[in-house]
């Protein structure tokens, strides 16, 4: 017998992962009424797998959704026990913020974000399957019998669809260790019509910290001057944990070739694909043998608790090879596993049958985010969860949808990739799947995304004041370089040749000063004949100095992303008939018709649209008036 659920919501979000966290506040903070139904309110905000947010491109993910209004640079920044910046020595492009987080204090924070949002109603329940009408999304229906019914669902089921844990030759129905698999979901998927796969990721074993040497470990600390995550906080005063670095050794590679016939992912046992850039340590012994060590970054899990996550040995092999190869690592010879490593198998939906928006195709109102859509990481959820309940809830209030294109965000980035490419492995975000990644810097996010946050009433107005400021400051300081001359004399030359830099013959800017390498933004006050001007913060000095020493480099992106802009305003309509064009092969009308790109320039990332048909059809489009700006699109520009 099924319950109809008296109260009525507006947007229901499944899972309360990191794309289910920032699906439901996202929506609930836009003013929508939320029902978050998750298998245990206990692990809302959870972090599954290592202690750390952020990375080089993942990182940049995470200011993004900050910039935007979201929630997980506020909570990486709460709950950090290390803050480290990556890439230093690097080009802007690719410096990244990288936090190791106490699990426990950013599961607590998440969870009391969602409770405190008078939107939101949070229920610990397991979806069972769909209610649908026609092609449209009513609703759910739970192992309980109950009907919930909304005008858009969310859909974010982390592993748990129909997921299956390998420890050697145990496999255990779960989607996270200890905690059941979602099947009727999964059911649900294949019922209405969604192509469904299989894919595979992997943890390694937690350690105990009491028993490791500490003594013969590299030591890395954190940063002396931390940049916190969120644009809304200034400053970061507690202390830090340090990380510690191993190695693996040629007789950790022996004890694990020895037992490879024992893997569940060399015995044939496991049918999913693996990710390729985070591969298990039976993986990296197989395909680099060249290699005579691997490196094991030990994080601890948090401020009240020994366990160690030792990042890079993730594997599937039996309990008691785990013991045998990690004690075979320098500091680790004594060392207790308090939880076993492990693979889990899950199923994921093709993602080129989601719209750019993270809409299903099949049915209306029904959105996709986070690993169900074949991505790996918790930034990739969490930025995915954010674009999923912005769009629930703008077509809830019956508003233009929200897109991201690649020019604008990482996030418009990954979504394209997903949507136009689909995946056959998890997807992971880099920096290298940027093509204007230094305009895309993690600096500036808030510069790229914070209006539009503030225009679809997700960041707060105290926030994107804050970003006002910050912006006013930057645009003032960079027009005051510019028209700030120094004239050339034995004193200012004098201190040019110390810097390292060569002398000048006529007089100029600050700015042109500034664009040597050589000289750094606080050089700049022995130029300075005024003493008294305005102090400005760390954060806007590091912009206007990439921005300057970048500044001919992001005009030519620039330039790129106009001619980028054009091929994306030639809108191809949803009902567009590609059949009716003659000199396309079938194969390109059906590659077409699979993926029905919204615009020319989605047709060109499509594996197998060759430049000729792209040519072909914008005679078509140019043909019956193409050339027109997408509907959303003057949210996102």
């Amino acid at each position: 017998m099924s319950i109809n659920y008296p109260k009525s919501h507006q947007v229901i979000v499944i899972g309360a992962g990191h794309a289910g966290c920032e699906a439901a506040l996202a929506a609930a903070r836009m003013g929508c009424r939320t029902l978050v139904l998750t298998a245990n309110i206990d692990t809302i905000g959870l972090m599954s797998c290592n202690p750390s947010i952020g990375g080089v491109g993942k990182g940049h993910l995470v200011k993004e959704i900050d910039a935007l209004g979201g929630e997980m640079g506020k909570a990486a920044d709460h709950a950090a026990i290390q803050f480290r910046r990556l890439n230093t020595r690097k080009g802007a492009a690719v410096q990244a913020t990288r936090i190791q987080a106490d699990r426990q204090s950013y599961r607590s924070y998440m969870k009391k974000a969602l409770e405190s949002e008078t939107n939101m109603d949070i229920k610990q329940r397991m979806v069972e399957g769909f209610l649908v009408e026609g092609d449209r999304i009513a609703g759910v229906k739970t192992n309980l019998g109950e009907h919930f019914y909304a005008d858009a669902v969310v859909v974010t089921p982390g592993t748990f669809p129909n997921g299956l844990i390998h420890i050697g030759a145990t496999k255990i129905s779960s989607g996270r260790a200890g905690e059941a698999a979602a099947t009727g979901i999964s059911e649900s998927f294949g019922s209405i019509g969604f192509k469904v796969g299989r894919l595979k990721t992997g943890t390694p074993p937690r350690l105990d910290g009491r028993t490791i040497k500490w003594d013969m470990l590299e030591e890395q600390p954190g940063d002396k001057n931390p940049k916190p995550f969120s644009f809304t906080n200034s400053i970061i005063d507690r202390d830090q944990l340090p990380c510690h670095i191993t190695y693996t050794n040629k007789k950790t590679h022996e004890v694990i070739n020895n037992n490879l016939h024992k893997s569940p992912l060399y015995s044939g046992e496991i049918k999913g694909v693996g990710p390729r850039y985070c591969p298990s340590i039976e993986d990296k012994i197989v395909k680099f043998p060249d290699k005579d060590r691997h490196q094991v970054f030990l994080e601890p899990d948090g401020l009240n608790t020994y366990e160690i996550y030792p990042n890079g040995i993730s594997t599937s092999l039996p309990l008691e090879v785990q013991y045998e190869l990690v004690r075979t690592i320098d500091g680790l010879d004594q060392v207790e596993i308090m939880r076993p490593g492990y693979a889990v198998e899950y199923d994921y939906v093709d993602p080129t049958q989601l719209k750019p928006t993270l809409e299903t195709k099949l049915i209306d109102n029904l959105y996709f985010a986070g690993q169900i859509n074949g991505t790996t990481g918790y930034e990739e959820a969490g930025s995915q969860g954010l674009v999923a309940g912005i769009n629930a809830a703008l077509r809830v209030k019956g508003e233009d949808p929200f897109i991201l294109d690649r020019s604008q965000a990482y996030i418009g980035i990954m979504v394209d990739d997903l949507v136009t490419k689909g995946v056959d492995e998890p997807y992971r975000m880099f920096t290298s799947r940027a093509e204007y990644r230094l305009v895309l810097r993690e600096d500036n996010a808030d510069m790229r995304l914070g209006e539009l946050g503030y225009k679809i009433g997700l960041l707060k107005e105290e926030d994107y004041l804050k970003f006002e400021v910050r912006k006013k400051a930057v645009r003032q300081e960079f027009e005051r370089l510019e028209n700030t001359k120094v004239v050339p004399n034995s004193k200012i030359n004098e201190i040019l040749i110390s810097l390292g830099a060569s002398p000048i013959k006529k007089p100029h800017s600050l700015k042109e000063l500034l664009r040597r390498p050589e000289i750094t933004y606080q050089d700049l006050k022995f130029f300075e004949l005024n003493t008294d001007l305005n102090p400005i913060t760390d954060d806007v000095i590091s912009q206007i100095e990439m921005d300057v020493k970048y500044e001919g480099y992001i005009k030519r992106q620039a330039e790129q992303i106009d001619k980028f802009k054009r091929l994306e305003d030639f809108i191809i309509p949803e009902s567009f008939s590609y059949n009716d064009i003659p000199g396309l092969s079938n194969e390109i009308v059906q590659r077409l018709s699979d993926i029905r790109p919204g615009s020319l320039g989605q047709a060109t990332r499509i594996s197998g649209v060759t430049p000729a048909a792209i040519s072909v059809l914008m005679v078509y489009l140019k043909r019956d008036g193409g050339h027109k700006q997408a509907q959303g699109h003057s949210i996102s520009s």
